[in-house]
């Protein structure tokens, strides 16, 4: 589909949200898929092109338009999203994955995200709020400082509205945060859930080793496979 680059702002320190408008275009998908997107005429090109794919950011709920969020690195496609002009060109392509917001809810859930793995969580999260789906989620969400947490304030506000979704915030080098600071490990879990870790369903984002990690720790909590739900976020 042809699209345009409708929004770009800042939302932490070196990550930007891109929204694009599908031109008169709905989309149907479900929170937690991904998009492929086309940068046409790029300021900057290298030997991967100008082709990614990027979890959707936005909720289904906003129509006609798919947004995504990423952390600005020296890139050719990096680079050549943050200085493209709103109203610039795009292609981007029907959502699509596996890595779902689950329809059941008998089971409570951890969302575990570190850094821009934030993204397919606020898309989850917006869209659990919106549509007043009966999800019990605790989000565990690791940064190096609260300059760089994506959504800070909106994670705040969501968990202030809803009665159904807690938030646990780390900081690992923030010397004026006041919360937790820890790395997230089996005991900072147990401490924050408060429970057997047996008892949830866990959907951990972020970049390969912190998930690869985290999936390790959780198996041996003794949380089996199928209580595992993992998404990479590399670089690109």
């Amino acid at each position: 589909m042809q699209a345009k680059i409708k929004e770009k702002r800042e939302v932490a320190k070196g990550t930007l949200m891109v929204v694009f408008d599908l031109l008169g275009e709905e989309v149907d998908f479900r929170p937690g898929q991904y998009f492929w997107v086309t940068l046409l005429d790029p300021p900057y090109d290298d030997e991967k092109g100008p082709r990614r794919h990027i979890s959707v950011v936005t909720s289904p709920n906003e129509r006609g338009v798919l947004g995504l969020c990423t952390r600005v690195r020296d890139t050719a496609f990096k680079r050549s999203l943050a200085e493209m002009p709103v109203g610039a060109n795009v292609d981007v392509e029907h959502p699509k994955g596996s890595f779902l917001l689950p329809e059941e809810t008998d089971t409570p859930f951890v969302f575990i995200a570190g850094g821009i793995g934030i993204t397919v969580f606020r898309c989850m999260l917006r869209y659990i709020a919106e549509e007043g789906l009966p999800h019990r989620v605790t989000l565990v969400y690791s940064n190096r400082d609260r300059e760089s947490t994506a959504f800070l304030d909106e994670l705040t506000q969501l968990e202030r509205d809803n009665a159904n979704i807690r938030l646990v915030l780390t900081m690992t080098d923030d010397p004026a945060w006041e919360g937790e600071t820890r790395r997230i490990d089996g005991a900072l879990l147990r401490e924050k859930l408060a429970d057997d870790l047996t008892a949830y369903r866990y959907l951990i984002a972020g970049p390969p080793a912190m998930v690869e990690a985290m999936s390790e720790t959780l198996r041996q909590e003794g949380v089996a496979d199928e209580q595992l739900q993992a998404g990479s976020f590399s670089g690109y």
